[in-house]
Order: structure tokens, then sequence, then C-alpha cells
């Protein structure tokens, strides 16, 4: 059993540059296919399982995994069968 504080994963993100941090609640089975963001990204699932692609590698994502992207990275996530819960944090600058 994993415990998390979002409240903590909030303020390390913030004193590291991110000014936002959201709760993503994914549906299970929502596939997103290869898109990109205007921001850079750093998230911890929390809750549930997914499946991250960028370029070549594929990863397996569950509580307590972490992934970086920076913006404009092309990138595609499949999330599983009981969905998945995402902290992350966007930095837009």
């Amino acid at each position: 059993m994993h415990s998390f504080s979002l409240a903590a994963f909030e303020t390390a993100k913030r004193a590291r540059g991110f000014d936002q941090v959201l709760v993503r609640e994914w549906k299970p089975g929502t596939v997103l296919d290869t898109h990109t963001h205007p921001f850079a990204v750093e998230a911890l699932v929390v809750g549930g399982e997914m499946w991250l692609e960028c370029g070549d590698e594929r990863r397996h994502l569950q509580p307590g995994d972490s992934f970086a992207l920076e913006r404009e990275v092309p990138h595609a996530e499949r999330y599983g069968a009981e969905g998945a819960v995402v902290w992350v944090a966007r930095r837009s600058g």
C-alpha cells in the first residue's frame, strides 16, 4: 500500500518552478492517441495503472511510479481496466 501526500507533491513541484498541479482521474480503458502538450509535465500515478508510449519506449506505470515530459514531446497514453488517478504538475514557462 502506497501513501502519498498531494500537499507534499504540490509543494515540491512548485519549488521546482511548476505553476499548476492537477488531480487527473481517468476512466477505465481511456486511450489517448499520440499528442503533445504546450507545457512540461512531471506526474505521479497514485491509483490504477497506465501505459505511456514515447518514441520507441513503452512504460507500464502503477501507483508510486512517476514520469516527466518536456513540452511538445509526442506521446500516447492508455489507462487500465480500473482507470487511473494521476497527480500532474505543469510548467508553462
